[in-house]
C-alpha cells in the first residue's frame, strides 16, 4: 500500500523515485480536459453572443496561447522535482509567496465547486438519490482519490482519457445526425467583443492549470527532456480542451434553449435512454473526478506551502495531509451547494476574473525561471526565510500588485467592467495586459538584483534536455 499512496508533498522528489515520460502528460491533460466543465467554456462563447464558426477559431486560439504559457510552467517539473507553486518562493520570498498562494487556494476551491455541480447532478440521476446527495457523495470520492495521490491520479488520466474520448466520438455523431454542420457554421460574421471573449475563455481555462501544472510532471526523471514535457502537456491539454469546447459551442448553438441551464441531461438525452443514459451520467461523472481530483491536490498542495513557509515544516504525517484534503473538501462542497443554482454566469464571471490574478504570476514565473534564473535555482533556500530569496520580496510583490492593476480599466465581467472596455467595443484584452506588464517590469527589477542573476550551478545533465532550445 505505501507503494500506492503518495508519501511526498512539497519535498524535493529524489532521482531514485524518478519514473515515467513525458508521453505520460499528454494522457493526463488529454483526461483532464475531456469533460463537462470544458464543454460548458466552449458553450459559453456562444450564449454570449457570438456566432459557431468564429466562435471555434477564438477558442482554439486561445487554447493555443494560453496552452503554451501553462506548458512552460510544466517543462518546470522534471528540471526541479518541485510542486509548481513552492517556485514562487524564488520570484516572491519565502513568506511572500503566500500572496499569490492564496488567490491560488481560492481557485482551487472554485474549480472544485463548479465541478462538483456538474458531476453531482450525474451522480445523483446515476444513483437517484438527487443533486445535493450527488455533490456530496462525489465530493466525498473526490478526497479520498486525491489522499491517494500522484499514481492514481496518472492512472486515473489514461482510464478516463480513453473513456471519454470514445464517448465525445458518440456524443459528437449523434450531435450531427440532429443538426446540419453546414447550417452552424454558416454564418461567418465576425464581432470583435465575442470573438475575444472565446479566445478569453479557453485562454483562461489553460492558464488557470499554470499554478498546478508542475506537480504532475515532478516526479519524471531529471534528464526528461523539457522539449518534449512542453510539447506532450501543450498538445494533451490544447486537443482534450479544443475537443470538449467545439462540441460545447456547436450543441449550444443548435438548441440554446435545450442545452443552457439543462447541459448534463441534454447532453445525456444526446446519446440515449435506459443503459445508454447511465453510462452517459457514468462517463460525465468519471471525467470530472479527473479534474476535480487535480484541483484538491493542487489546493493541498499550495495549502500545505503557504503554511510551511511561515513553519518550516516540509513533509507532512498521512493525518496531517488527510487533513489539508478533507479542508478543500469541504470548503468546495460548501460553495458548490451554495452556488448551484446560479452556476452559468457565475462561473463566466470566474474565469475571467482569475485571470486578472493568475496571468501576472504566470508571467513573472515563467520571466523569473527562463530569463532571469536561467533554468536554476537554490533549492536549500526556497525553505529559508533568512537565505538567497528572503521572506518577503517587496519590488517582486509591487510588480505583481501593478500586474493585476493594469487590467482593471480593460476588464469586462458581470459585477464589474473596467472604463477601457467600451471604447474597445464591449472587448475584455484584460489577460494580454496582464502577461505583457509584469513581465517586462519584473524583467527590469529583477536583471538588476545580482542574487537573483547569478544562481548556483544545477547538476550536471545532458545539455540535449537542458533546455526548451535543446
Amino acid at each position: 500500500m505505501a507503494g500506492v499512496v503518495e508519501q511526498r508533498s512539497i519535498d524535493v522528489v529524489p532521482d531514485d523515485e524518478r519514473h515515467g515520460s513525458a508521453v505520460s502528460q499528454f494522457t493526463l491533460w488529454l483526461g483532464a480536459n475531456l469533460q463537462i466543465t470544458a464543454v460548458i467554456t466552449g458553450a459559453l462563447a456562444v450564449v454570449f453572443g457570438a456566432n459557431a464558426f468564429w466562435s471555434l477559431i477564438g477558442l482554439l486560439l486561445g487554447n493555443l496561447l494560453g496552452g503554451a504559457v501553462m506548458a512552460l510552467h510544466s517543462a518546470q517539473g522534471p528540471r526541479l522535482g518541485l510542486p509548481q507553486m513552492i517556485t514562487s518562493r524564488a520570484q516572491f520570498g519565502v513568506r511572500g509567496a503566500v500572496v499569490p498562494l492564496a488567490l491560488v487556494i481560492v481557485m482551487y476551491i472554485g474549480f472544485f465547486a463548479s465541478g462538483s455541480v456538474l458531476a453531482g447532478q450525474a451522480v445523483g440521476e446515476l444513483t437517484h438519490l438527487g443533486e445535493t446527495p450527488g455533490i456530496v457523495l462525489f465530493a466525498a470520492v473526490t478526497a479520498v482519490a486525491a489522499a491517494v495521490g500522484y499514481r492514481l491520479i496518472h492512472t486515473l488520466g489514461k482510464v478516463a482519457g480513453l473513456v471519454c474520448a470514445l464517448t465525445f466520438v458518440y456524443l459528437g455523431i449523434r450531435l450531427l445526425q440532429r443538426t446540419d454542420l453546414g447550417t452552424l457554421l454558416a454564418d461567418h460574421r465576425f464581432g470583435l467583443p465575442v470573438f475575444l471573449l472565446a479566445v478569453s475563455l479557453s485562454a483562461s481555462w489553460q492558464l488557470a492549470f499554470g499554478p498546478y501544472v508542475a506537480d504532475y510532471s515532478r516526479y519524471l526523471p531529471r534528464h526528461t527532456s523539457a522539449r518534449a514535457t512542453f510539447w506532450w502537456t501543450l498538445s494533451g491539454s490544447v486537443l482534450g480542451s479544443q475537443w470538449s469546447m467545439t462540441f460545447g459551442a456547436l450543441a449550444a448553438a443548435a438548441a440554446p434553449g435545450a442545452f443552457v441551464g439543462h447541459e448534463v441531461g441534454y447532453i445525456v438525452g444526446l446519446g440515449g435512454a435506459g443503459l445508454i443514459a447511465s453510462v452517459l451520467y457514468f462517463v460525465i461523472a468519471l471525467g470530472k473526478l479527473t479534474i476535480n481530483i487535480l484541483n484538491t491536490y493542487g489546493g493541498f498542495m499550495s495549502l500545505v506551502t503557504s503554511v510551511s513557509g511561515f513553519r518550516g515544516q516540509r513533509t507532512l504525517t498521512p493525518r496531517g495531509r488527510s487533513a489539508y484534503i478533507a479542508g478543500i473538501m469541504v470548503a468546495g462542497t460548501a460553495v458548490a451547494l451554495l452556488g448551484k443554482d446560479s452556476f452559468l454566469t457565475s462561473f463566466k464571471d470566474f474565469l475571467l476574473f482569475l485571470l486578472t490574478f493568475f496571468t501576472p504570476w504566470s508571467a513573472i514565473n515563467l520571466v523569473d525561471y527562463y530569463l532571469i534564473s536561467k533554468e536554476r535555482y537554490d533549492i536549500p533556500a526556497l525553505s529559508d526565510p533568512t537565505g538567497r530569496y528572503g521572506a518577503w520580496n517587496v519590488r517582486a510583490l509591487s510588480v505583481y500588485v501593478l500586474g493585476v492593476l493594469a487590467q482593471l480599466p480593460f476588464l469586462a465581467t458581470h459585477f464589474y467592467t473596467g472604463p477601457l472596455v467600451a471604447p474597445l467595443g464591449g472587448a475584455d484584452v484584460s489577460w494580454l495586459v496582464g502577461l505583457a506588464v509584469p513581465a517586462v517590469l519584473y524583467w527590469l527589477v529583477a536583471r538588476r538584483d545580482t542574487a537573483r542573476t547569478a544562481p548556483p550551478a544545477a547538476p550536471r545533465e545532458d545539455p540535449q534536455t537542458a533546455g526548451l532550445g535543446g
